[in-house]
C-alpha cells in the first residue's frame, strides 16, 4: 500500500500571519491616499508592509511569498492610475513587466550563479579539502582548532558565495572531530566551535561582496538607482578592517562565555589525520575547479582597476567552464536538482518589489516618513547613520532572510540618503554602510540560513546562541559607530 508524503502542519503563528498580512494590507488600501503620494504607490506600501508582515512570521515560504507579492503587484499597480495618462489605467501587463524585473537585473543573475558555485564546491569536495587542509596544520590545543575553524570560514567566504554552503561543509567536521573522540555533541566545546563558526560568518558576510546574496541585492539597486558601481575590491577594502576586529573580538568573547571542557584534544591530530586521509588526493575536477575559482577571485578583484569586465559576466563565464564539455566538472542534470530554484524566485521577487518601490516614488514617500519621525532633517550624516543602522539591526531580530531585509529596506535607505541635504553625504557610501548593518543576524539563530543550519545540529541551545549574540551586537554596533567617525569617514563613506 503506498503512502502519501504528509504535509507538515501549519503552525498557529503562520496562520495568524498569513491573516494579519492580509488584513494590514486592506486596512492600508482602505486609508485615504495621501496627497503627496501616487495611488500606485499607495497600494505598494501596502504590499510592502504585507510581504514583511508574512515574511517575518514565515506565515508562507519564500517561494510562495514571492509569487503573492508579484500577483498582488500586477492587480493592484495594473489597476492604478498611468502616472504618465492619469485618465487611464496603468494595466497588469506593464505592472507585471515591472514586477517581474528583478529577475533580469544583474543582481539577480549573479546569486543565481553563486548557487552554481556552491553546488560545484561540494561535488568536487573542494570546500571540504580546504577546511581540512587548515585545521590539520593548526594543532590539537582546542584554541588552535577554534582559530582554524574561524579561517577556514575566511578563506571559503572567498570561494563560496553562501554563507549556508559554508556552514553546511564546516559543521560536519566540527561534529565528526568531537564524536570521534568520545565528545558529546552538546558539550560546551561543540557549542563553542559551532556558535563561533556561525557568528564569524556574520562578519565574513560583511567583509565580502560576493560572500551574501542580500550584498548583491543591495549592489544591484545601487547601480539601477544610484548610477555607481562599487567594486569587489573597494567593497574589501572598507569592510575588511572592521570585519576582522569583530571576529576577533568574537573569538576572545565566545571563549569566555562559552567555557570548553578541555584544553586539548587528545587523539585529535590522529583524528584529523584520519579524516584527511580518507579524502584521497586531489582529484582532477578538483584542481580544475581551486583553478577556475582562483582566476574568478583574481578577475573579482581586479575588476575596474586592471580589467572593465564587471562581477556578473566573469562570474558566468565561470558557470559556462563549469559546465563546457570536456573541461567541466558537472553536467546540468546533476546541478538542476541541487540547486533551490525557491530561493531564486524569491531574491528575484524581492529585487523587482524594490524597484517598484522606487519606480512608485512609494520608497522616497517612507523615507521622508522615516527622516519626520526621527526628526532627520538637519541631522549630521553621523547621527543619520546612527539612527538607520539601529532600526535595520532591530528590525533584523524578526527577518529570518538578510536578502528580504535588503529587498525591503534597500530602496527606502537609497530614498533617504538621495533627499538628505546634509553637508558631505556620500549617498553610496551611506548605503553601503547599512548593508553592513543588515548584514547583522547576531543574537538569534533564526535570524539568519546559516543559523538555523548550525542550530539543527544540536551542538547548542537558543540560550547558549544568545548569550554571545546579544554583546556582540552591541559591541558591534558601538564599534559600527566608531568607525562611522574615524576610518569609514577618512575614505569618504561616511
Amino acid at each position: 500500500m503506498s503512502q502519501e508524503k504528509v504535509a507538515p502542519s501549519r503552525t498557529k503563528v503562520q496562520n495568524i500571519g498569513l491573516i494579519l498580512g492580509f488584513l494590514i494590507l486592506l486596512g492600508i488600501l482602505a486609508i485615504p491616499t495621501p496627497e503627496t503620494l501616487s495611488t500606485g504607490g499607495h497600494r505598494m506600501i501596502g504590499v510592502l508592509v504585507f510581504a514583511i508582515v508574512i515574511w517575518m512570521t514565515s506565515a508562507v515560504s519564500y517561494p510562495v511569498s514571492a509569487t503573492m507579492i508579484t500577483a498582488l503587484t500586477a492587480l493592484l499597480l495594473g489597476f492604478s492610475p498611468n502616472p504618465e495618462a492619469p485618465a487611464k489605467l496603468l494595466g497588469t501587463g506593464k505592472a507585471l513587466t515591472m514586477a517581474i524585473s528583478g529577475y533580469s537585473s544583474n543582481a539577480m543573475i549573479l546569486v543565481g550563479a553563486a548557487m552554481f558555485i556552491s553546488v560545484a564546491m561540494r561535488k568536487t569536495g573542494l570546500d571540504r579539502r580546504i577546511a581540512m587542509a587548515v585545521l590539520s596544520k593548526v594543532g590539537t590545543k582546542v584554541n588552535r582548532i577554534y582559530f582554524g575553524v574561524l579561517v577556514t570560514g575566511l578563506i571559503l567566504s572567498f570561494f563560496v558565495p553562501s554563507a549556508t554552503a559554508r556552514l553546511a561543509c564546516l559543521a560536519p567536521i566540527i561534529i565528526g572531530i568531537t564524536e570521534s573522540l568520545g565528545i558529546p555533541r552538546r558539550s560546551q566545546l561543540a557549542a563553542l566551535l559551532m556558535v563561533g563558526a556561525t557568528q564569524a560568518d556574520t562578519f565574513w558576510n560583511i567583509m565580502v561582496q560576493t560572500a551574501a546574496a542580500q550584498n548583491l541585492v543591495a549592489v544591484g539597486f545601487m547601480n539601477s538607482q544610484l548610477g555607481q558601481a562599487v567594486s569587489w575590491i573597494d567593497w574589501l577594502t572598507a569592510a575588511a578592517p572592521y570585519s576582522i576586529l569583530m571576529v576577533i573580538i568574537s573569538y576572545f568573547l565566545s571563549k569566555m562565555l562559552i567555557k570548553p571542557e578541555f584544553d586539548e584534544l587528545v587523539g585529535g591530530d590522529e583524528q584529523l589525520a584520519k579524516m584527511k586521509a580518507e579524502m584521497g588526493p586531489m582529484s582532477f575536477d578538483e584542481k580544475k575547479l581551486l583553478a577556475i575559482s582562483v582566476a574568478l577571485l583574481f578577475f573579482w578583484s581586479t575588476g575596474g582597476k586592471l580589467h572593465s569586465i564587471d562581477t556578473t559576466t566573469t562570474t558566468i563565464v565561470a558557470i559556462v567552464l563549469f559546465f563546457f564539455p570536456g573541461i567541466g566538472i558537472m553536467d546540468w542534470k546533476f546541478a538542476q536538482s541541487r540547486i533551490d530554484w525557491g530561493s531564486v524566485v524569491m531574491f528575484g521577487a524581492g529585487i523587482g518589489l524594490g524597484s517598484v518601490l522606487l519606480k512608485t516614488k512609494a520608497a522616497t514617500w517612507l523615507a521622508n516618513v522615516f527622516v519626520t519621525a526621527f526628526s532627520l532633517e538637519t541631522a549630521s550624516v553621523f547621527l543619520l547613520i546612527a539612527i538607520m543602522s539601529a532600526f535595520l539591526i532591530v528590525v533584523h531580530l524578526g527577518f529570518a532572510s538578510a536578502t528580504a531585509l535588503s529587498s525591503a529596506m534597500i530602496p527606502i535607505v537609497i530614498s533617504i540618503v538621495v533627499g538628505h541635504t546634509a553637508d558631505g553625504m556620500n549617498p553610496l557610501g551611506v548605503t553601503m554602510l547599512m548593508q553592513y548593518s543588515i548584514c547583522f543576524g547576531l543574537v538569534l539563530p533564526v535570524n539568519s540560513p546559516q543559523g538555523m543550519l548550525s542550530y539543527g545540529t544540536d551542538t547548542y541551545d537558543v540560550k547558549t546562541f544568545m548569550k554571545t549574540g546579544i554583546p556582540l551586537t552591541i559591541i558591534g554596533y558601538v564599534l559600527f559607530l566608531v568607525f562611522t567617525a574615524t576610518y569609514w569617514h577618512w575614505i569618504g563613506l561616511s
